[in-house]
């Protein structure tokens, strides 16, 4: 069931991602922020509750609480990058900090890669260059889109690095990613407060009616991306995790597909060429 489990989490992750980007393309990505991450909050409080997950509380979930926090900045970061440049290059280059940053992490803890953790450093450096510059006969991705790409990236490492020391059951997962939401949306929160208090107006262009609109996208978002941790805690524990984490690091594509079906997005030869180099090194990243 393993690969079932991690291609279901791919296929949530990339649909979310193409979701968060194309609403971020009219609302503003602190709404889509706030809102899918609250409504995320419903949904997983009542799997708490469901599930007697308050048991695992415990001083782990300092790390889910410092996940929130540093969580609500890469989406951010992240959903504007997707609205800004191609998601084709976005998303790739997004999913490598999922994968470099817990080897990082390994790294600093005396850990030393193989040799496919080495080419996949490489590749992905590599691809990295491809896909933020220019394309044959096109501009290059601009440099506000690749910094919050990137930012977005180590964000999200970071993200996973903390949430895997917040808790080592299903419950605790449970327990941790509540925790981590609630601070997604107190950090959103309290960011809209003050920009609101600065003049930035705290609805978007169309107020209310605007976002009601468009509660059914927003719960799509909040909730693949809630199932999709699921799905992959399932996945590392119902096989080898080298295999979850390859398949489940497929995401991207799901992305890069949706935005060519269904916004006929185009990339320039070597933007297309770095974004599936950036995608070979996750994968290497993840086997080794």
């Amino acid at each position: 069931m393993t690969p079932v489990f991690a291609l279901a989490t791919a296929l949530m992750w990339g649909l979310a991602d193409f979701g968060g980007g194309l609403l971020t393309r009219r609302l503003p990505a602190l709404t889509v922020v706030l809102v899918s991450q609250l409504l995320a909050v419903g949904a997983l409080g009542t799997i708490v509750i469901a599930t007697g997950a308050w048991s695992e509380a415990g001083p782990r979930l300092w790390f889910a609480a410092a996940a929130g926090v540093v969580g609500t900045a890469a989406l951010l970061c992240f959903y504007r990058a997707l609205a800004l440049g191609p998601m084709g290059v976005v998303s790739p280059l997004g999913a490598l900090g999922g994968v470099a940053v817990p080897v990082g992490v390994g790294l600093v803890l005396g850990e030393r890669p193989g040799l496919l953790q080495f080419a996949g450093i490489a590749v992905a450096i590599v691809g990295v260059v491809l896909a933020s510059g220019p394309g044959l006969g096109g501009a290059p991705v601009q440099r506000q889109t690749l910094v919050l790409t990137l930012v977005a990236a180590f964000g999200f490492g970071s993200v996973m690095a903390l949430i895997a020391e917040a808790s080592h059951s299903l419950t605790g997962l449970f327990l941790a990613l509540f925790v981590q939401r609630v601070c997604n949306v107190a950090v959103g929160g309290t960011v809209l407060l003050v920009s609101s208090r600065r003049g930035t107006p705290a609805l978007p262009t169309g107020g209310w009616s605007v976002i009601r609109s468009s509660l059914p996208a927003l719960a799509f978002i909040g909730l693949a991306d809630v199932a999709a941790n699921g799905t992959y805690n399932l996945a590392a524990h119902s096989g080898p995790v080298t295999v979850a984490a390859v398949l489940a690091s497929l995401y991207p594509v799901v992305t890069a597909l949706a935005a060519r079906g269904v916004l006929r997005e185009r990339m320039q030869t070597l933007q297309a060429a770095g974004a599936g180099l950036a995608l070979v090194g996750t994968v290497l990243l993840a086997t080794g």
